[in-house]
């Protein structure tokens, strides 16, 4: 079956599952422009030039460590049931994950940056 037949018999199937996870696409995407234009590109890059291919891999180590830090926060909170969140909300760290996969993918392929 064609993706597009796929897209569209999930979209009939879950309409608003569909329109949900569309609608935090969005969000996940405004709030990256706005970091972007808050921290600019070094954030990820550490100031470094990502065509070269040790370079890469130092800025993805570093996002899997921000990774690391979002999952050690939902296991200490979710998992071990703590209290609730003094400094942000469980969302953010689940919004931080999905966006963190996104650039990490983005630096992979050579085009963080451009």
């Amino acid at each position: 079956m064609s993706p597009i037949k796929i897209i569209n018999e999930i979209e009939t199937m879950y309409p608003e599952t569909c329109k949900e996870f569309k609608s935090i696409q969005t969000e996940q995407y405004e709030t990256f422009c706005k970091k972007q234009y808050d921290y600019g590109q070094h954030n990820i890059t550490l100031g470094m030039d990502l065509s070269d291919p040790d370079n890469r891999h130092l800025s993805i180590t570093a996002i899997i460590i921000r990774i690391n830090d979002k999952i050690q926060r939902l296991f200490n909170l979710v998992l071990k049931r703590k209290a609730k969140a003094q400094n942000e909300p469980v969302e953010d760290a689940f919004k931080d994950l999905s966006v963190y996969g996104i650039i990490a993918q983005i630096v992979s392929n050579g085009k963080w940056g451009k």
